[in-house]
């Protein structure tokens, strides 16, 4: 080993030391098929058979016995997201997400959806009394990880700007040294694929970021209204390469830390 690699090694150990405080070492456990999971009718959101005059969500068994990912695939449903043209954000959220979540379990990372197809997690929420739909699906997706046994809750966006120059991911991360750590291993795996050079962000406004327990990031993958981005982020195989610099980050952070719990 060289002095370059053997600095490189001594900075990763340190980093390595300042995450591990309380963060358990786990046998990760692959309980779900694939296929049953993602193009099942049934997911790991149950609320939508709950009475509807519920005021705080039921609580049930937990739907996987070992910590996993929590792919969030931003909006759904009646909520298009972004928008350009006929193009909506949603189904590339759910597109990158359902590619993220199938390397994840094929490389043994315990990982799962919040949604699988097109519709909106505020349909599935009959316990929080709010005239606003927005509120619904926000408190849903946090209350999955509640119910659901869960290291990391990464959200899947696509970003928008006035200015059409404006391009490239951007990572959003809570004001803890985790999310912050989950936020630059990512980043830095999409600007080596997108060859850009931007920094992680605190993300301090997000309900998301705010209430979720775990360590939380928004993953703003490009910019729909700029021309790169957009062909990048609608096609196939881009959407892959997006997936795979994101399951790379997950796995740098991973390392890291030790474990997921």
């Amino acid at each position: 080993m060289n002095h370059q690699d053997q600095k490189q090694e001594d900075q990763l150990s340190i980093r390595r030391k300042s995450f591990m405080n309380n963060w358990n070492k786990r046998k990760l456990i692959i309980p779900i098929a694939i296929s049953a999971l993602l193009w099942s009718p049934v997911s790991v959101s149950h609320h939508a058979a709950a009475a509807a005059d519920h005021s705080e969500p039921p609580h049930y068994k937990r739907a996987l016995p070992s910590a996993a990912i929590l792919i969030d695939a931003g909006h759904g449903g009646v909520d298009g997201g972004t928008v350009f043209g006929d193009t909506l954000e949603k189904h590339i959220n759910l597109a990158v997400a359902q590619k993220l979540y199938l390397l994840l379990r094929s490389q043994g990372i315990n990982a799962v959806l919040n949604r699988t197809g097109d519709y909106a997690l505020s349909d599935d929420n009959r316990w929080h009394q709010t005239s606003s739909r927005h509120r619904r699906d926000l408190s849903q997706r946090r209350q999955l990880t509640d119910e659901i046994d869960i290291a990391l809750f990464v959200s899947l966006h696509v970003n928008w700007a006035k200015n059409a120059v404006k391009h490239g991911p951007l990572v959003l991360h809570q004001d803890n040294g985790k999310s912050a750590l989950l936020a630059t291993c990512i980043q830095d795996a999409l600007n080596q694929f997108q060859k850009t050079s931007e920094l992680p962000r605190l993300g301090k406004p997000y309900y998301l970021l705010k209430t979720v327990k775990q360590p939380a990031v928004i993953v703003e993958m490009g910019f729909l209204s700029h021309a790169g981005d957009r062909q990048m982020l609608t096609n196939r195989v881009s959407q892959t390469r997006l997936a795979t610099s994101i399951a790379n980050g997950l796995r740098q952070y991973m390392m890291l830390v030790g474990s997921l719990d």
